[in-house]
């Protein structure tokens, strides 16, 4: 049986929102990234914690998840985030570009029905900083369904934490899915 996957977002997660002065936090570096659309003239700072790369992939070669970006980056998140962090390629959740003015349109997170799809009926647990209780709900009806989901939402201004991504392996070796080591890999990355 397939891992479940560990869906990413990036803005907010890997990368936190900037305080009043524009700066992002200490453990972060700053980078100048053009996505797709803009020009070199026109990057987009973005600030980016170097400890994240050697955490994820900890979290990668356990075999406990299988990661995907779930970001609006796309595949930028790919070729540019990933990068910086030291990561291979990750494929990424191919989101539509909607025109909203709002991340919770109808009350929750406008990724929502665009993951759900794509998930069918596969496991995942969702790092996102933009989750509303409708969210929390659907991952509940998930799980009572037999489909095991979980939502781990970050502090947008802190982002990623080694806690959330320890959350990530309990989780995970708890799932029939996971090795019957897991709840030691799980361990071992908590330090008990």
């Amino acid at each position: 049986m397939r891992p479940p996957y560990l869906l990413l977002d990036a803005d907010g997660v890997f990368i936190p929102f900037p305080n009043a002065e524009g700066a992002g936090p200490e453990t972060h570096t700053r980078h100048d990234v053009v996505p797709t659309g803009r020009t070199a003239d026109n990057p987009v700072t973005i600030w980016l914690n170097p400890a994240h790369g050697p955490l994820l992939r900890h979290v990668i070669r356990t075999g406990l998840v299988t990661a995907v970006w779930c970001t609006s980056w796309r595949q930028d998140a790919t070729t540019l985030i990933g990068p910086l962090l030291g990561l291979s390629p990750l494929p990424h959740v191919d989101l539509p570009r909607p025109q909203i003015t709002t991340s919770q349109p109808n009350g929750y997170l406008w990724k929502r029905d665009h993951v759900d799809a794509w998930l069918g009926d596969a496991p995942a647990v969702w790092i996102d900083d933009d989750f509303t209780e409708l969210d929390h709900e659907w991952a509940r009806e998930r799980t009572a369904r037999g489909e095991a989901t979980a939502l781990v939402q970050p502090d947008p201004r802190v982002g990623l934490l080694a806690e959330h991504l320890v959350e990530v392996l309990a989780w995970a070796a708890l799932l029939p899915t996971a090795r019957a080591d897991a709840w030691c890999v799980a361990c071992e990355a908590k330090g008990a």
